[in-house]
């Protein structure tokens, strides 16, 4: 359905969810409990092991804050590796060969920063960009921590002009916390990121397993549920033990990870930390104490990941512009943010997520974006081809006030609350116009393709809103995690959704060829 006839049933549509729907948490009992399968086997950087085994791998693991991580740089000869480490090095180092035994190997040095305070050690937080590496080769990289060269990692490139990536949504370890395992247990933080930090490598372990074709990750925010907004040194603790069991996975060892920043991730430096992002845009005028957005390359396409958790627009469209400008014949245009603008689940993208709707979809549409990957929902949908319908509209400036962005939107979960608000905050959000509804395969479509993943480990879900928005072509709720794959080339986007545990679609292919 198009035009007023569509905005019509739209808005009594988002008014139904939105009085359907308080403003607390949509949340339901429904999770990923790794104690239900415990004879299940799954690779982790404790070997091949089962539930029992990883519970008794956890006091390890969950203590190693000095976990690597690596993040496309900012072209595909690039890698940008992070770690944190007891002892801070003047020159953090990076060496990298084509053979295991690391002859001729090339050594390549990086800066270093104080770090989280965790348990009243202040670890240093490390940085090193390794640069000139070759297309579609093996590499094995080691990096010195603590003094030490540590065991030799392997890594493959790709092809930059046919590859493939894996999205997923939210990971959020620890966000089973309250729920109640087979075994008994209700979960408190450290028993949900056990438990949400196994399912995680099972995940990816998958993932590889069925589509060994993929190149890197793609994450649109929430590695983490502790926000840890007050700062205090118990909920540090308990973030960077969540942060430990995400960079535990065995797979993130080989494979890259753009990540986003996500509203559990803004509230302190730790995200910042972990992460070493390439062209980091530090002109944001209202930046979160995680960081900032960025953007890279890869072959033919251009990825912009936007700091959603930062309300103000202007600072989206200026880095938008700055990436456009330095690669103005990048043939795809992907931006990757968390909160989620055009979703269909019932807590977030009625409300918060929506915040910046109004904001972002002239500067998509000015800046010729072709697709948006989102999180934040922990549900599934894709939208048809939408464009901004060239009004002006409401910039909510009241509920976006200084110090409200990201996991602080108190003020509009209140204002939300009066129906008069809500039904004019519904109205002006009807801010777009189907462009092209035409499913399969699409050639040189206009508009802009929106996605919003669910739940990656199953940690947490949401139910879905009681009626599908006109702009959604296609969403689901199985309560079982759910990844993407992406297939890039010259002329063809291609994304397929499978469920994690069956390995099997949950939705049509959605392609998207531009001649």
């Amino acid at each position: 359905m198009k035009g007023l006839q569509g905005k019509k049933r739209i808005a009594a549509y988002v008014l139904a969810a939105l009085c359907a729907a308080s403003t607390g948490f949509a949340a339901t009992s429904h999770w990923n409990d790794a104690s239900a399968l415990p004879t299940a086997v799954t690779h982790t950087p404790a070997g091949d092991v089962d539930w029992q085994q990883w519970k008794q791998s956890w006091d390890a693991i969950k203590a190693d804050y000095e976990q690597v991580s690596i993040a496309p740089g900012a072209d595909a000869s690039r890698l940008n590796f992070a770690w944190y480490s007891k002892e801070g090095a003047a020159q953090p180092e990076v060496r990298i060969a084509q053979s295991q035994d690391m002859q001729a190997a090339k050594t390549f040095v990086g800066d270093t920063a104080a770090g989280s305070v965790i348990d009243g050690t202040t670890y240093a937080a490390n940085r090193v960009e390794v640069t000139g590496l070759k297309a579609a080769q093996t590499y094995w990289y080691q990096v010195k921590r603590d003094g030490a060269w540590q065991e030799a990692q392997r890594v493959r490139t790709g092809d930059p002009e046919d590859f493939s990536f894996m999205y997923v949504g939210d990971p959020q370890i620890g966000a089973s916390q309250g729920q109640t395992s087979a075994e008994g247990n209700k979960q408190d933080g450290e028993l949900a990121a056990r438990n949400d930090a196994y399912n995680w490598n099972k995940t990816l372990n998958a993932a590889l397993s069925q589509h060994p074709e993929i190149n890197f990750l793609v994450s649109p925010g929430d590695q983490v549920n502790e926000p840890a907004e007050n700062q205090s040194p118990a909920k540090i603790h308990l973030q960077e033990m969540q942060y430990a069991g995400y960079l535990s996975a065995a797979a993130l060892r080989s494979l890259p990870e753009a990540t986003s920043i996500g509203n559990h991730d803004s509230m302190t430096t730790g995200y910042q930390h972990h992460f070493n992002v390439p062209n980091p845009f530090t002109e944001e005028a209202n930046p979160t104490k995680a960081g900032h957005g960025y953007y890279y390359t890869y072959g033919p396409a251009l990825f912009i990941v936007i700091n959603a958790n930062n309300y103000n627009a202007a600072d989206h469209k200026a880095l938008i512009e700055k990436a456009v400008a330095a690669h103005p014949d990048a043939k795809w245009r992907i931006v990757v943010m968390h909160q989620d603008i055009y979703g269909s689940g019932l807590d977030h993208s009625d409300s918060d997520g929506i915040l910046l709707r109004t904001q972002l979809t002239p500067i998509y549409d000015a800046n010729k974006i072709d697709v948006v990957l989102q999180g934040h929902d922990h549900t599934y949908a894709r939208t048809y081809q939408l464009s901004s319908d060239g009004r002006q509209h409401a910039f909510f400036n009241e509920y976006t006030a200084a110090g409200q962005s990201g996991q602080q939107h108190g003020i509009l979960d209140t204002a939300l609350k009066d129906k008069s608000v809500k039904s004019a905050y519904a109205s002006q959000n009807l801010c777009y116009t189907i462009a092209d509804m035409k499913q399969g395969t699409l050639v040189n479509p206009k508009g802009v393709f929106y996605m919003s993943a669910n739940s990656a480990t199953g940690s947490k879900f949401y139910e879905l809103i009681p009626q599908q928005q006109d702009y959604v072509a296609a969403r689901s709720q199985s309560w079982r995690p759910t990844y993407s794959v992406i297939h890039i080339t010259g002329e063809r986007f291609t994304i397929d959704t499978y469920d994690v545990m069956s390995g099997k679609a949950i939705d049509q292919t959605y392609s998207i060829i531009k001649k």
